[in-house]
């Protein structure tokens, strides 16, 4: 593992999806959802991975914008799938809870590399 916190909690959650997409596909006979929740979820921390490697202060402020509004977008999907009864509230709550985690640590990233000179 990176000692890069961020780094680290979007590839945990992006195991977790991954293992959630094949619950859903194998148990639940769902393949729709599942393919919609695992592009986003994934796409999180592989945005996350770009943005560390951007050539620019740009570019890193751009590919974490992109990985929040993925992580946004993950939320949508997380609750579709709770309240058509996919997934129980336990799961819900766990994987929100790290998504929510997770936005927060992003949004305060992007904040302050906009506050030190990134546009």
């Amino acid at each position: 593992m990176s000692d890069n916190i961020i780094l680290n909690k979007t590839y945990l959650f992006a195991v977790k999806i991954v293992k959630l997409s094949q619950y859903l596909v194998s148990e639940k006979k769902e393949f729709v959802l599942s393919k919609q929740i695992l592009r986003s979820g994934t796409s999180i921390g592989a945005n996350t991975e770009e943005a560390v490697g951007g050539f620019s202060k740009k570019d890193f402020i751009y590919k974490l914008n992109i990985a929040y509004k993925e992580a946004r977008e993950t939320k949508y999907w997380l609750r579709i799938l709770k309240d058509t009864d996919y997934i129980n509230n336990d799961t819900f709550k766990t994987l929100f809870d790290e998504l929510e985690q997770i936005l927060k640590i992003l949004f305060s990233i992007i904040k302050k590399s906009r506050e030190n000179g990134g546009k």
